[in-house]
């Protein structure tokens, strides 16, 4: 599949769900390599990039499998038997192929890797986690594109880090290393979001001890060795909002039966400036929309700011809302690039740096258009949900990377999407 094809269909309709979230889930089968033998998780999306993640472990020796119920089921091997190395091309495909670096080095002792991919909308360095893990005792040197790490002492050893900026990947790194260094760890500036705390929860299960997870400030004292465990990933908050997004946009009733309001407050509130009404029920959180959008200006920031990834929803939200409004990306430089492609459906934006100045006109119109990354290709088929005539949007290889069937679930609620 690399083309969704979307006509307007009217307001939708009905019940989904989020599924699993990726940016937990990734990171999750990640921390299954810290414990000797098999590791269970349930609520793990099918989708793309946890197939490569799936890769990225076999190549490092471990073993993966999709069970039957769904789950997926992890087999680590002795740290002797782990290969602290991957290839590049699975590398060069996901951001979260970085946060194998902490756990290498925490239980082999060294690493080395390519530097990682993924979606291509700024420079996104991984100097914050060199830096800490460099401030742990590991050493590190790189060269034609890869890096190269070891741990003169044998084991890495607890210290105090102080993040520059409250990376999440970074966050994610130096949690799984600290969790078998000598001594303890405290994390300044940590980041804060749900997915990380999903990670400790998951680490704390399989024998570490970790504090604070969903602070600024996490305590990690560092134990000899894990467990293997069992674990469900906490559902998609970024899928949730794409349905929010979506019925804003189309107008109607949703239903996001697993979504946790608790986890998207910043959002909920800015949507229901714009016009989109939310309530939680014992069905789940139900979102209605009726009559046009409400123009609103918005700055993404981290959590529990609004976060990145929901920028190009909120920007095609935008693009029919009633007056103008601004969304100040603060996060990434290069977010602003499917943009062009709204412009070609008829959409009035303006980039001016950081900034997208969005005047909202009554009507888009259907077009071809390119997907540059996932979360930029899932507001191009959202904003095809109002489009005059057929919107056919290219590279939709991209939004596999991150939703299971996102075609499937529109169509559930009464859209009018399909692929080919």
């Amino acid at each position: 599949m690399d083309q969704i094809v979307v006509e307007p269909n009217g307001p939708l309709q009905g019940t989904v769900s989020a599924g699993g979230a990726k940016n937990s889930a990734l990171k999750l089968m990640v921390a299954c390599l810290l414990a000797e033998g098999r590791t269970v998780l349930s609520n793990v999306p099918r989708i793309d990039d946890v197939d490569t993640m799936a890769e990225v472990l076999r190549a490092m020796g471990a073993r993966t499998e999709r069970l039957d119920n769904g789950d997926v089921a992890v087999s680590t091997p002795p740290a002797g038997e782990l290969v602290p190395a991957g290839p590049y091309e699975l590398f060069e495909r996901m951001r979260a192929s970085v946060v194998v670096i902490g756990l290498l080095l925490a239980r082999c002792g060294s690493v080395r890797m390519p530097l990682p991919g993924g979606d291509d909308f700024g420079d996104r360095p991984i100097d914050f986690h060199i830096n800490g893990l460099s401030a742990m005792g590991a050493r590190f040197e790189s060269s034609h594109g890869e890096v190269r790490g070891t741990v003169p002492g044998g084991r890495l050893v607890g210290t105090r880090v102080v993040l520059e900026y409250p990376s999440h990947t970074a966050t994610d790194n130096l949690l799984m290393a600290a969790v078998l260094a000598k001594g303890t760890t405290v994390i300044e500036n940590a980041a804060k979001e749900p997915e990380v705390a999903d990670l400790a929860a998951m680490l704390c299960d399989m024998g570490a001890v970790v504090r604070g997870a969903g602070t600024s400030r996490i305590e990690i004292e560092g134990v000899d060795e894990l467990h293997p465990t069992n674990h469900t990933v906490v559902p998609d908050r970024v899928v949730a909002a794409t349905f929010l997004a979506a019925v804003g946009i189309a107008g109607g009733e949703v239903t996001i039966a697993d979504a946790r309001p608790d986890h998207m407050e910043m959002l909920l509130r800015k949507v229901d400036q714009m016009g989109v009404v939310t309530d939680m029920g014992p069905q789940g959180l139900r979102a209605t929309a009726g009559g046009r959008l409400v123009a609103a200006d918005i700055a993404t920031l981290p959590y529990p700011g609004v976060a990145t990834d929901y920028s190009p929803l909120l920007v095609a939200m935008l693009t029919v809302a009633d007056g103008v409004g601004i969304l100040t990306e603060n996060l990434f430089s290069g977010r602003f690039r499917y943009v062009e492609e709204l412009r070609r459906m008829g959409a009035d934006i303006r980039t001016e740096g950081h900034h997208a100045v969005v005047r909202g006109v009554p009507h888009l119109s259907g077009a071809p258009v390119r997907a540059p990354d996932i979360r930029a290709g899932v507001a191009l088929v959202l904003a095809g949900l109002v489009a005059e005539g057929e919107t056919v949007v290219s590279g939709a290889h991209h939004i596999g990377r991150g939703y299971e069937d996102l075609a499937g679930a529109l169509r559930s609620l009464g859209a009018k999407v399909t692929c080919r």
